[in-house]
């Protein structure tokens, strides 16, 4: 293990096992939701769990893949912060009322992305499946972590490696795409989400080296692009 990758997971340990006001471990919560952060802050992914906060995020940022991850949809190089959202209220929920829990899952994970989709600028996150279209739903306290330290931050943040591994990594989920023979519209529309993060990045790259402000994001109309509701 590298010292960067080393140090990646010592921050996520450190977050998943910070207590809040009440004493409680964020991540030992039995159901909840969670984001990944690119470096500019943009979410990146959005996602619930049913077995546990702390092994669901670790199944996707650890060795123990997810499809989101085998895909090549989410590349773990760009995850810099993670937010957490337990649903403490469920702790006590038997397994006969899965339905009760799957509602509410759902309605928090649709309204965080709902909210991603608001405020990211360049597309909506890189999720296979949408969120059910639930009512809205009043998300519950949450906590944001740094995963990394400052050096690897820096380092990670020069855009020409982040082009490099950009790129890298579309021409993979475009393999994908490819070796799947009929991938579905998800795994479609996370690779054009891709090449349209990648396009803004060069596009701000190239302006920075011209000395120009960079471009407006309704330059790149990624909404025009998808033509999706959740974009409008």
């Amino acid at each position: 293990m590298t010292p960067q990758v080393r140090a990646f997971h010592v921050l996520l340990d450190q977050a998943l096992s910070e207590k809040d006001t009440d004493g409680r471990v964020w991540g030992n919560a039995r159901f909840g939701c969670y984001a990944f952060y690119d470096l500019d802050g943009e979410v990146l992914y959005v996602g619930s769990a049913g077995e546990g906060l702390r092994t669901r995020v670790r199944r996707h940022l650890t060795g123990y893949r997810t499809d989101a991850v085998a895909t090549r949809i989410l590349d773990v190089h760009e995850v810099a912060e993670l937010e957490l959202w337990p649903i403490w209220a469920l702790e006590e929920v038997g397994r006969s009322d899965r339905l009760r829990v799957q509602n509410e899952l759902s309605g928090i994970e649709g309204a965080i992305y709902r909210r991603a989709v608001a405020e990211n600028q360049f597309g909506p996150p890189l999720n296979e499946v949408i969120p059910a279209d639930m009512n809205p739903a009043t998300l519950p306290p949450s906590r944001r972590f740094a995963l990394l330290d400052e050096s690897t931050r820096q380092e990670r943040s020069h855009p020409d490696a982040r082009l490099a591994r950009r790129a890298e990594n579309l021409a993979r989920l475009a393999s994908t795409v490819l070796e799947r023979g009929s991938p579905n519209d998800g795994m479609r529309r996370a690779l054009l989400i891709q090449a349209a993060r990648f396009t803004a990045l060069a596009a701000t790259h190239l302006a920075y080296v011209r000395g120009l402000p960079k471009p407006y994001p309704a330059v790149l109309d990624i909404a025009g692009l998808l033509d999706s509701p959740e974009v409008d």
